[in-house]
Order: structure tokens, then sequence, then C-alpha cells
């Protein structure tokens, strides 16, 4: 069993551990003094603060971070569900922007729960609760209307599964939303892009609104990358999603509306009859 053991004023060791996914180690960030990158198998997953877990680092939970402030007003409680766990970066950033939150975990790897747990605990104060099992199975037993915000970010070999790329997936999504939530998935894709484009035509035959916030040259199809889709039964407030996605470290760009009609260019919405993985990143995309 991996320890993480520290010798008084020497700097914290990675630390690794086999689980269901294949290597999870958990590195620390010599910036930062309580800080951990989780990676699976050598690829970059998530970014950990225990001293600040306000701070976020990598650029698509930043921007995902910038979907769970406009949720709401500043500080109020949600509900929120996140299917992946990984390192539980946005649960802490939930119970840390927005205290007396309730929420809902749902990860598969319970070998990657524990590990995760023992090396960087969650504080016992926040109402977080991480159930093991299926991302899809964990979302079908919440009621109907229970939450305010859904967020998926669901690996599984560094692909998200074919069942969590549906049409019915995102209808059972909208149920488990109340009136006027949140949806924001963390996806991936590289040229030509057509993994992403059919998720936005998915979306689009489940939720009336939409955006989409990536690196431009991610959008061009000039690399493999991370984009953020967002929606909701009503308007999102587009207008400073995209000031603050413009704003960060590694400014992003935000499509919706016409251009984003464009952008999916025609791309038929995906049913559980022909989901598929999305596709494997390629060797320098981790580079």
């Amino acid at each position: 069993m991996a320890r993480n053991r520290q010798r008084r004023g020497a700097a914290p060791e990675a630390v690794a551990e086999a689980v269901d996914g294949g290597r999870a180690e958990l590195v620390p960030d010599r910036e930062r003094a309580r800080a951990w990158t989780l990676l699976i198998d050598g690829a970059p997953q998530s970014h950990v603060d225990l001293d600040d877990p306000a701070y976020l680092d990598f650029a698509y939970q930043r921007r995902l971070g910038h979907v769970i402030d406009l949720a709401a007003p500043p500080g109020r409680p949600l509900h929120a569900v996140h299917l992946g766990g990984g390192a539980f970066t946005l649960a802490r950033y939930v119970a840390a922007t927005r205290p007396r939150s309730t929420q809902q975990v749902v990860e598969i790897d319970t070998p990657l729960v524990q590990f995760v747990r023992r090396v960087l605990p969650l504080d016992p104060g926040a109402r977080i609760r991480v159930r093991g099992g299926d991302a899809r199975a964990g979302l079908g037993k919440l009621p109907d209307g229970w939450a305010d915000l859904v967020l998926a970010d669901v690996f599984s070999g560094a692909r998200t599964p074919a069942h969590l790329t549906s049409t019915e997936f995102l209808t059972d999504v909208r149920r488990v939303l109340k009136p006027g939530g949140t949806y924001a998935a963390n996806l991936a894709d590289g040229p030509p892009l057509a993994h992403l484009r059919a998720q936005i035509a998915t979306a689009a035959a489940v939720f009336p609104e939409l955006a989409l916030a990536a690196d431009p040259v991610v959008l061009r199809g000039r690399r493999f990358g991370n984009a953020v889709l967002v929606a909701s039964d009503v308007p999102l407030p587009v207008a400073e999603l995209t000031r603050r996605v413009a704003s960060d470290p590694h400014p992003g760009r935000v499509e919706h509306g016409r251009a984003l009609a464009d952008f999916t260019g025609g791309a038929a919405a995906v049913t559980d009859a022909d989901a598929a993985p999305s596709p494997a990143p390629p060797p320098s995309a981790f580079d």
C-alpha cells in the first residue's frame, strides 16, 4: 500500500497505486505547498490544492468552475451531481465557494476513490457523498428534479464510454435537473472533431439552450483537446461566461446560437443504438 511519507521540512514525494483504470499517481506541485496533480497511466486528470480548493489549475476545470459560479447567485448552496470523481477537484470547489451545498459524486473506480481519499482527504464537514458504480446507473438512482447542476467528466482509458454520449443518457440528465438547472460536460476530441460535433447535436436534441467553451486551436481542429459543453432549459449567461473564459490564463472562446449550430455542421444526434466511445487521444496530447 502506498504511503505519503514526508520528512519534516522536505518536499512531499509522489505516491502511486494500481487502480482499476491503470496506474494512479499523485504528483506534488512544486510551486504550491499542498497541491497535487492526479495522473492515470501518465495522463494528467486533475489538480487539487488542499490549502485553496477554489484554485483551479487545468483550463477545462477553470471553465467548469465558471459554469459553477454562474449556475446560481454567488454563495448560494447547490444540489450538485458529479459523474466521474477523479481527485474530487470540482466537488471541493463547490464546497469551498458554495458552503452548505449537497453533492453526490459517482465514480466507478473504487480503488481510485480509496487512494485519493487516503492521500488527499475530503473535508469531513463538506456535504459530499461518494457513490461507487457506473455514472449512468448512479444518475438513474437520483430523484426527478433533484439537482441544480450536473457535471460529467467521465473517462475510461482516456475515452468517454459510449453509453454516456447518447440522447437517452442526456434525457435522464434533464430528468434529474431542476427546472432552470445546468448540465456541463468535459468532452475531448481532435481533428476532424466528429465526436464533438455529434455531442453538440445530441445535447441540442434534449436541451434548448447550449454553449461550448474551448481553446480556439481545438475549435479550429488543429489539435486534440478539451471542450466544455453547457446546456440548460433556460437561457445561459453566455456574455458573462464568454468574458470569464476569455480572461483565463489560457484564454478560450465560447460559441453559442447560430455560430454553434454552424460549427455542428449538420451532425446527427447519437442514440444508444449507435453510440461509440470518444476517440483516444494521440500520444502527443500529453507531451
